[in-house]
């Protein structure tokens, strides 16, 4: 399977993902604002590999003017039930059907791993106007949480050669250029949910969809009784850190092949 099948391989479970994945905590969200020095309120942003839109809502409710890009049909259809108002283009970050110059920040929130850096990054420089931004974040369960680091550990052996989640991705934002500046953040977060949806946001990545439903059940079957162990009450509090890169859109020799030309939606999905 490749990476753009795995990628899609989220549209088959395109509600558990929006029901059971982990947000963002509006620290996230300042720290962004700070290291691009612009507010969001008013910032024209693309939200790349927008998936359900988890993090698109959360940067419209900041006020940003938001447009959404995702490839899956699933994905994208849930995006548009859960927020109509967004326009939404169907489309990949290696590839992206926008004008030049269009974006004060273009976001990949957990979803620059799918990409292939060697076009995404000038995708992403096409699309941003001078002195605008790329913010790459990934939400990491916090393996300094004992609990965490041994559930971790027990999906690695399980899961063999492919890698679970984001643990490995993260490291994917080395791939931008030395040139473009860039700055790092982590910022740790929890978040209390029912254990159902804590084994429901399991399995919603993409490694236990790459096991089958049998194998991914009976593993999350036994998951339920380690945690019980764990979360008597069925509670689950969940650590994360979400991992932050944001770097500016400086002048280079791109400027000189492409012109600036005014931000047009098209192909918006409804």
């Amino acid at each position: 399977m490749t990476e753009r099948e795995r990628a899609l391989s989220f549209d088959a479970v395109a509600d558990q993902y929006d029901e059971a994945r982990p947000g963002y905590p509006p620290a996230l969200f300042d720290a962004i604002e700070e290291l691009t020095g612009r507010p969001l309120s008013g910032s024209r942003v693309i939200d790349v590999g927008a998936g359900t839109g988890i993090a698109t809502r959360l940067l419209r409710a900041r006020g940003a003017l938001v447009t959404a890009v995702e490839p899956g049909p699933e994905m994208a259809a849930r995006l548009h039930r859960a927020a109509p108002g967004v326009p939404l283009v169907r489309g990949l970050g290696d590839a992206l059907p926008l004008a030049d110059g269009c974006a004060d920040l273009v976001t990949y929130a957990q979803s620059w791993h799918w990409t292939d850096p060697a076009h995404s990054v000038p995708e992403a420089l096409r699309v941003l106007r001078l002195g605008g931004a790329l913010a790459l974040w990934w939400n990491i369960s916090d393996d300094d949480v004992p609990w965490i680091a041994a559930q971790d550990e027990r999906i690695r052996q399980w899961a063999g050669d492919v890698h679970h989640g984001a643990h490995s991705a993260s490291g994917r934002a080395r791939n931008l250029p030395a040139a473009m500046e860039r700055a790092e953040r982590r910022i740790t977060w929890t978040r209390r949910v029912p254990l159902d949806t804590h084994l429901a946001n399991l399995g919603s990545h993409s490694v236990f969809r790459l096991h089958g439903e049998q194998a991914a059940a009976d593993f999350l079957a036994d998951e339920r009784t380690r945690l019980l162990g764990h979360f008597p009450d069925g509670t689950v509090e969940e650590a994360y850190a979400v991992e932050l890169t944001v770097s500016l859109r400086v002048p280079s020799a791109l400027d000189e092949r492409i012109g600036r030309a005014h931000y047009s939606s098209h192909d918006e999905f409804y």
